[in-house]
C-alpha cells in the first residue's frame, strides 16, 4: 500500500475502534445484570403521531455476539436503521414486536396502548427473558424484573437495538399505508402532525387509521 492508502487503512481503524469503545460503554446495564439471565431491551415507536399504531420493540442480543453502531433509532439515518435491523434479526438471540392500533388507542388512550404493544412484544419473544430493560416505564401486569432508564436508548445497547426494530417495523407500515392515502403523505412524515399533514386532514378529512383521539381540534 502506498502512503495514501496506509493513512486511510490507519484512520478507519480508529474509527472503528472508537466505534467498540462507545458501544463497551452501552454495555454498562447488560454487565450490571449479566448474572440474572437473559436480558431484553424495551422500547416502543409511534406515541405521538396523528394516525397508525403504537410499536414496540423486544431484543434479546447474544452478548457474545459484536454488532457496532447501536444507537437510538432517532439518531441514526434510516439506511443505517435498516442495515442494523437486518444486523440485529440476524444476530439477536430473540426479536419480537408488538402492535397497537390506532382504533384501540383511542380505546384505552396512548399511554396504555403502548403498554399493551410492549406486553405483546415480551410474550411474542422465543425466548423467554429473566430481566426487562426499559426505555424509561415500568410496564404494568408483568412479572419480570425490570429496570426502567431514562434515556436508555441511547445508554444500552438492548434498548437501542429495541428501538431500531421498532422504528423500521412502524416506519416500513406507514409506508404501505402511504399507498393506500396517498394525500397525507404518510411516507414522509410517517403519521406524525407535520404541518402538510394537518393540512391534509383539514382538506380531505381523516381516513381509517387517523386517531380520533389525536386529532379533534383540527376535524
Amino acid at each position: 500500500m502506498n502512503k495514501t492508502e496506509i493513512a486511510r487503512e490507519e484512520k478507519r481503524r480508529e474509527k472503528l475502534e472508537k466505534e467498540r469503545v462507545r458501544i463497551e460503554g452501552m454495555k454498562v446495564y447488560e454487565k450490571e445484570y449479566a448474572s440474572c439471565g437473559f436480558i431484553c431491551g424495551i422500547d416502543e415507536v409511534g406515541r405521538g403521531p396523528l394516525c397508525g399504531p403504537v410499536v414496540a420493540g423486544a431484543v434479546i442480543l447474544d452478548p457474545n455476539v459484536e454488532i457496532l453502531y447501536l444507537n437510538d433509532s432517532k439518531k441514526l439515518s434510516e439506511k443505517k436503521r435498516e442495515v442494523l435491523y437486518d444486523e440485529i434479526m440476524e444476530k439477536a438471540i430473540a426479536v419480537s414486536v408488538g402492535i397497537v392500533d390506532e382504533k384501540v388507542i383511542d380505546e384505552i388512550n396512548i399511554l396504555q396502548a403502548t403498554y399493551e404493544a410492549m406486553r405483546r412484544a415480551i410474550e411474542g419473544l422465543k425466548t423467554k427473558p429473566n430481566i426487562l430493560l426499559n426505555d424509561a416505564v415500568t410496564i404494568p401486569e408483568i412479572d419480570i424484573k425490570q429496570v426502567p432508564i431514562i434515556k436508555g436508548d441511547a445508554k444500552s445497547v438492548s434498548i437501542a437495538a429495541a428501538s431500531i426494530i421498532a422504528k423500521v417495523t412502524r416506519d416500513r407500515m406507514m409506508k404501505e399505508l402511504d399507498e393506500k392515502y396517498p394525500m397525507y403523505g404518510l411516507k414522509s412524515n410517517k403519521g406524525y402532525g407535520t404541518k402538510e399533514h394537518i393540512e391534509a386532514i383539514k382538506k380531505y378529512g381523516p381516513c381509517e387509521i387517523h386517531r380520533r383521539t389525536f386529532i379533534k381540534k383540527f376535524i
